[in-house]
């Protein structure tokens, strides 16, 4: 008989002999229990488990938690960051983990990325108001305004059709970075997608059609013209990223031979130089690492860098735009040195925006290698503030369909096929094999454009112009390196490029209101806790 029995019996009893009582005095009165015996309570653990490197790793953080103080004051928050990986899910913050853990020579699941470090961390849930499996402008809309939106639409609500100008014009939404302008603060865009992409436009701009980048319909502003046109305090003092063909027009040709896309005529850039140079401001317009490394951010108020004509590069392959562009870690700490000269605070938005990308293209080292160097971007930014004075939230719009699968054994290469071991701990000599007697890889998507072999190549956009086309289903792996660089995972369902994915993607954050985050909540609430936490409503 198991020790506790003895002090379950006489509870039992207890609890009968009240329910049989007819007196008033012992109905809701707790039973009298016998004083327990700490004998019979304690049970001893075996000395090696409390000696395992497991058990007091997991002593040390809840000691390490129980430390957490909570700042609730409304208003606490003097500046707000909010960083978003954009297509990160659940799955992607695994894999990215493991492989940058792995790049240090760990196993690599036992690995942290730096906001995994963050004191609290939640579940966000993604739909548009119009579809299950949303799309980035409805998604971003809901973070920046707290409003959740159809998607394909940026900052209106979710009466508007997708492409009602009319409509538009009449239900806005306001942007946290507008309250933050208004308020006095400095502000600050940072995205390796093009600057009028999706994410990036919902921090300023507001179009019933994700797509009016450079050019609108019904006489709506393009996304390009409202940053430059912004009136919201004196506009947004701080914008990098990729897009210059937006802002300049078919006429004119970038440093990179890449013409630009507008056909009015209007070369924002010349506006922007106008708008903010000529005396009013020290401002500089930067195109390439050269001008991003030269610059002096002591005289310089506003700041514009369009380091690409569409997307930046990825990671992975940055090393190969014509002229040098920074890396998402080095734009968050040029940004911050700017912003943080503001004593009345800031709010910066950090996109990582090509993590979407190469999920899309089904290339898991283009997304992985994003998403490491967006966990750096992220240490950046909690290396140069304090979390008495500075909200960080990170988190992403949606997720993507790459799973991870199989029974790979412990540090096997997250890129790689499948091997599992012998129980004991070691490998297997050779990958597993499904039923069909091919071997597989740990990560794989469920839709896109399938496998492909392209050996070294960082650029993981040329898979939609590879020869192979859309390459669904099973392929002999054997002899393929699924590590490599061009290699793209295989997929299940044929479509021309991967899609996103619906479940909830998580939440991470420091700093004053950072414990607001915990639980499942709906998207737009990021947006009410940076509100309340930057008092950006008050």
């Amino acid at each position: 008989m198991k020790r506790y029995n003895k002090l379950a019996t006489a509870f039992s009893l207890a609890l009968l002999a009240s329910a049989c009582s007819d007196s008033d005095s012992d109905r809701g009165r707790e039973p009298d229990l016998p004083e327990p015996d700490p004998e019979e309570q304690a049970l001893s653990l075996p000395q090696s488990q409390r000696e395992s490197s497991w058990f007091t790793a997991g002593e040390a953080a809840v000691d390490a938690a129980r430390q957490q103080t909570v700042n609730n004051t409304p208003g606490a928050a003097k500046n707000i960051i909010l960083f978003v990986g954009d297509g990160m899910g659940i799955s992607t913050v695994t894999a990215a983990r493991i492989l940058a853990g792995q790049q240090q020579g760990l196993d690599g699941e036992e690995y942290q990325l730096s906001f995994e470090k963050m004191p609290f961390a939640g579940l966000v849930k993604t739909y548009n108001t119009n579809q299950q499996t949303p799309d980035s402008a409805g998604t971003a809309t809901a973070l920046m305004t707290g409003v959740k939106t159809k998607a394909g639409v940026i900052n209106v609500d979710e009466t508007v059709a997708r492409g009602d100008c009319a409509a538009s014009l009449e239900r806005p939404l306001t942007t946290a970075l507008e309250l933050a302008e208004a308020k006095g603060k400095s502000t600050g865009i940072i995205s390796t997608a093009r600057i009028t992409h999706a994410t990036p436009a919902a921090t300023y701009a507001k179009s019933p059609e994700r797509g009016w980048e450079y050019k609108a319909e019904g006489g709506c502003v393009d996304i390009a013209a409202q940053l430059v046109e912004l009136t919201a305090g004196d506009g947004v003092d701080l914008v990098l990223g990729g897009g210059r063909r937006s802002f300049l027009p078919n006429t004119v040709t970038d440093l990179e031979g890449k013409a630009g896309k507008r056909e009015d005529g209007r070369n924002l850039v010349d506006e922007w130089r106008k708008r903010y140079g000529d005396g009013v401001t020290n401002a500089a317009y930067i195109e390439n690492q050269s001008g991003f490394d030269a610059l002096d951010i002591a005289g310089i108020d506003k700041l514009l860098g369009l380091f690409n004509a569409s997307h930046m590069h990825y990671e992975a392959d940055r090393v190969n735009d014509v002229a040098g562009e920074p890396s998402l870690s080095e734009m968050t700490a040029k940004g911050l040195e700017l912003l943080q000269k503001n004593n009345d605070g800031y709010f910066l938005m950090v996109e990582s925006g090509r993590i979407d990308h190469g999920h899309h293209a089904g290339s898991a080292y283009s997304a992985l290698t994003d998403a490491v160097e967006f966990a750096r971007a992220v240490q950046v930014a909690m290396d140069n503030t304090s979390a008495e004075d500075t909200l960080i939230i990170v988190t992403a719009d949606h997720s993507h369909v790459m799973t991870i699968a199989g029974y790979p054994t412990r540090g096997n290469p997250i890129l790689g096929k499948v091997v599992t071991n012998d129980g004991s701990g070691q490998p297997q000599e050779t990958p597993s094999l499904a039923d069909d007697g091919l071997p597989y890889t740990t990560l794989s998507y469920g839709n896109g454009a399938g496998y492909a072999n392209m050996g070294e190549e960082t650029d993981a956009d040329e898979r939609y112009t590879h020869s192979s086309g859309i390459d669904a289903g099973r392929k002999d792996l054997t002899h393929v390196d699924t590590t490599a660089p061009g290699y793209h995972q295989e997929a299940l369902v044929p479509l021309a490029s991967e899609s996103h994915a619906g479940e909830d993607v998580g939440v991470w954050a420091r700093g004053p209101g950072a414990h607001l985050v915990s639980g499942t909540n709906e998207q737009n609430y990021l947006f009410h806790v940076m509100a309340r936490a930057g008092g950006l409503l008050n």
